[in-house]
């Protein structure tokens, strides 16, 4: 009998940039399960720093960086298929958070994705439903964070309806309590502005729509903490529990004062806002009680992470639902997909870019969804779509790729200049404009017997049979003016008949 070695677990890692806490846990794979390894936490409080003329300031920016510095030693010799780094709300508004990106990417030692609210959304989903009981029934799923609020409606693993508002614990205490005293007329404030906002969604995440509350992340967390502790409400949150906490917290006067049971020192600058939002949220959605699950943000990135390693990526049933939302043309931009893969193939050589090539061949995929709103500069059509929807699964960084991508593949190569330094992108924009060219008929034509494209120090070479070449004298001509085009951007572009 021959024995088998047990199978090495698996390591997977993410860090969750969030606009209060950062966050770090490392997870092992056994069975399709996550068992944490190693957990760090570090209240940086970045939607502090976030100025009225939403940039964050520098002390901010050091006080993050110097986080990061030592969340990147834990992650050292993992490789970049193992860990998920992603940004929230405070990242998504900065105006300068492409440069504080820069930094923090150097520092961790992996790239940082900066996920949309929906987005954000269907990932707490995932990470709070792995955590709770496996029933059909429908939950409401509320996640407040540091600068925006996450609603999810979901039954078992699957998100239903997802919505991110913009009323976060920290944005929320600077704006109704900046000197740290609790009035009574602060917290009015802050429970009819946090009701403004979720009444624009209670028709779809009203008591209506689901059985059961959940809540979950830190303020949850430290609301349920908080009230048990006090005997405000057992076990769960409820609203009467939180007016009895909110009397509490205006009879103490300060922020400074709160030495509650139940309450973390870490978490008593942020609580009032958090407990308002709270409060709005239950008063408008109307919520009798709310429990509270572990899982989380971070969990739902492992557990998506895990997912696309073994093959059930969600940004592949994204591109699918889109083709089918937009009505695309299968068989031709299937044609498209293969022959653009090849294509690529062939110019990047060795140096293949497996993320750029799944870009590419989603870009292909979706290249011509802007078809459905006109068939003049369709291209461009397709390109606000891929730019602006909510795409479950791609992060923000990769739906400009993608958008970049389409963008380029046809058209005038010149709108395309800010990109030239961009090689892998480069390669994908041609292999796409080829393929397109090829496929110019929409059917499937015989291709050439011989053709190949290779890169060298100008730009690049496209060599096809002679005798193919004249019997396809349109797509022959459509070769010799894409020189043109990349000779716009200062790309050479040889045409070979081989």
């Amino acid at each position: 009998m021959t024995n088998v070695p047990p199978t090495t677990p698996e390591i997977l890692a993410t860090v969750d940039l969030g606009s209060n806490s950062f966050r770090l846990q490392v997870s092992r794979v056994v069975d399709d399960q996550l068992y944490s390894l190693d957990a760090l936490k570090e209240t940086v409080r970045l939607g502090a720093g976030l100025g009225a003329d939403k940039t964050l300031d520098n002390d901010t920016q050091v006080r993050a960086l110097s986080c990061l510095a030592r969340f990147g030693e834990r992650l050292r010799g993992l490789d970049p298929s193992q860990v998920r780094v992603v940004g929230t709300n405070t990242l998504r508004v900065a105006k300068n958070a492409p440069d504080f990106i820069e930094r923090a990417e150097q520092l961790l030692g992996f790239p940082i994705e900066i996920i949309a609210g929906r987005e954000e959304a269907r990932l707490i989903y995932l990470g709070a439903a792995h955590s709770l009981p496996a029933t059909r029934e429908r939950r409401l799923v509320v996640d407040i964070g540091g600068g925006s609020t996450e609603f999810i409606v979901g039954s078992h693993l699957k998100p239903i309806s997802t919505e991110s508002l913009p009323l976060g614990c920290v944005s929320y205490t600077l704006r109704f309590f900046p000197d740290g005293r609790l009035l009574k007329s602060s917290f009015r404030d802050a429970v009819l502005a946090a009701r403004n906002e979720v009444q624009r969604i209670a028709h779809e995440f009203n008591a209506g729509q689901w059985q059961h509350a959940i809540g979950t992340s830190g303020t949850a967390r430290s609301l349920r903490d908080i009230l048990e502790l006090n005997d405000y409400s057992n076990s769960d949150i409820t609203l009467a529990g939180m007016e009895r906490l909110r009397q509490e917290m205006i009879r103490r006067e300060w922020i400074r004062n709160l030495d509650l049971n139940g309450l973390k020192s870490d978490r008593a600058p942020v609580l009032p806002g958090g407990l308002a939002i709270m409060i709005a949220i239950f008063e408008e959605l109307g919520i009798e009680r709310m429990a509270v699950a572990e899982g989380a943000l971070r969990d739902g990135v492992l557990y998506d992470l895990m997912g696309r390693q073994r093959e059930h990526d969600m940004r592949e049933t994204t591109v699918a639902q889109f083709r089918r939302r937009y009505h695309v043309d299968i068989a031709q931009s299937d044609r498209v997909m293969v022959l653009s893969e090849r294509l690529y193939r062939m110019v990047a050589g060795d140096a293949i870019d497996p993320d750029w090539l799944k870009r590419l061949l989603w870009a292909a995929k979706l290249h011509e969804i802007g078809l459905t709103i006109s068939r003049t500069a369709y291209h461009k059509h397709s390109v606000y779509i891929l730019q602006n929807a909510d795409m479950p699964g791609f992060s923000r960084r990769e739906q400009t790729a993608l958008a970049t991508i389409v963008l380029g593949h046809r058209g005038d190569m010149s709108k395309m200049l800010p990109y030239a330094s961009d090689h892998p992108l480069w390669q994908a924009i041609i292999a796409l404009r080829l393929a397109v060219l090829f496929y110019r008929s929409r059917n499937d034509m015989a291709l050439p017997l011989v053709f190949d494209l290779s890169a060298h120090s100008r730009g690049f070479c496209l060599s096809v049979d002679q005798a193919w070449m004249r019997s396809s004298p349109l797509t022959a001509s459509a070769f010799m003016q894409e020189v043109g085009q990349w000779k716009s951007v200062g790309v050479t572009l040889d045409i070979k008949r081989a």
